[in-house]
């Protein structure tokens, strides 16, 4: 985000651009979405209190949407009623930080959340989490007998089996939670050893045993992350889409599927609940959007394959906000056209000046 395009379209009109790098720059194997509101915390403190800055506007980008305002929800939430826990139940009070709220939040290219992505684009035919490649041929979107077809040629499926797929895509996740919990206990079991009066007496060949267990515990390898049927059907979520198919790791999901890289692929157990549980996580743009009450700018792009227009438009309309505006720019996930970009930092213009008027130098 050091280097993000909008960067330079602020500055150009006299406004103050600052990146935050988090805890986990560039790698998410450990995140934690509680854990981030600390960053953010940090960032807004250092700005209003350090600084002195009268007005800060958050910009949500792509996961950055339900990230941050995950965080304002927080911020704006009055002790004590803030969490006091992480996804995983680990102590984590935020009744007890400084939380400062923004003043104007805007949502770039957001999709639903990490979590809430991984729901629909988990591959539910997996049928054993250590053998990532059987596959259970009545729950493939892949097999050309429920409807593939080999892109760019779109894909078709029916209602019946999306219902079936949808179901499943939630029972592997619901696995997946009871997984990560049970990694968890084990490993606060070990922890719990270590507190012991006796560990000390222990051989150190057994404390080494125990140690080791308490303090790195298991991680997790997600396979197939890279299956949600709107990839390559067309007609799911095609209200103002202009989208191709295909996903934002490329033009064919179906190999990308079965990769050694994908969204979420290696993660620990506490990682997993917290940011790509779409049951467990608490970080979803559409709760969070719901406690928005500053001014809000969503600008969404039609080609995307990461968020679709109809979603956004939900989203939109969920906000309490007053002063609220959407804007639909037809543009990929990264807005890698010229003029797609322009027309964008001439919305974010439009929308900030009236409501945030720069600083005239002095």
């Amino acid at each position: 985000m050091t280097r993000h395009y909008a960067a330079p379209a602020f500055l150009e009109a006299g406004y103050a651009f600052y990146v935050h790098s988090p805890r986990s720059l560039n790698n998410d194997i450990d995140i934690e979405h509680e854990r981030l509101v600390l960053d953010v915390a940090a960032g807004l403190s250092y700005l209003k209190n350090e600084r002195g800055y009268e007005k800060v506007v958050l910009l949500g980008n792509s996961g950055g949407g339900s990230l941050l305002t995950f965080y304002q929800r927080q911020a704006t939430t009055p002790p004590p009623a803030r969490l006091t826990d992480t996804a995983s139940g680990d102590p984590l009070d935020l009744n007890a930080v400084d939380l400062p709220a923004a003043d104007g939040v805007v949502v770039l290219a957001a999709h639903p959340g990490q979590g809430s992505f991984m729901l629909t684009s988990i591959d539910p035919s997996v049928i054993d989490e250590g053998e990532p490649l059987v596959v259970d041929p009545e729950l493939d979107m892949y097999n050309p007998a429920n409807g593939f077809r080999e892109p760019p040629e779109p894909s078709e499926y029916s209602k019946e089996f999306l219902e079936r797929y949808r179901a499943a895509q939630y029972a592997r996740t619901a696995r997946l939670d009871a997984w990560a919990r049970a990694l968890i206990v084990e490993q606060r079991r070990y922890k719990q050893q270590m507190e012991k009066p006796d560990f000390e007496d222990l051989t150190l060949e057994e404390q080494n045993y125990i140690a080791r267990r308490a303090l790195v515990g298991h991680f997790m390898i997600i396979h197939r992350t890279e299956a949600d049927p709107a990839f390559l059907d067309m007609s799911l979520h095609s209200w103002k889409s202009t989208r191709k198919p295909g996903s934002i790791m490329g033009a064919r999901p179906e190999q990308v599927n079965f990769a050694a890289s994908g969204f979420g692929r290696i993660v620990t157990p506490r990682a997993w609940l917290s940011t790509w549980s779409g049951i467990s996580t608490r970080a979803k743009l559409a709760e969070s959007l719901k406690s928005i009450h500053e001014p809000l700018l969503m600008i969404n792009y039609t080609a995307d394959s990461l968020c679709f227009p109809d979603d956004n438009k939900e989203q939109f309309d969920s906000v309490p906000a007053e002063d609220k505006t959407m804007h639909f720019v037809d543009a990929d996930h990264i807005a890698s056209n010229p003029s797609a970009r322009a027309e964008i930092f001439q919305l974010l213009a439009d929308w900030l000046t009236p409501r945030f008027p720069a600083a005239k130098s002095e």
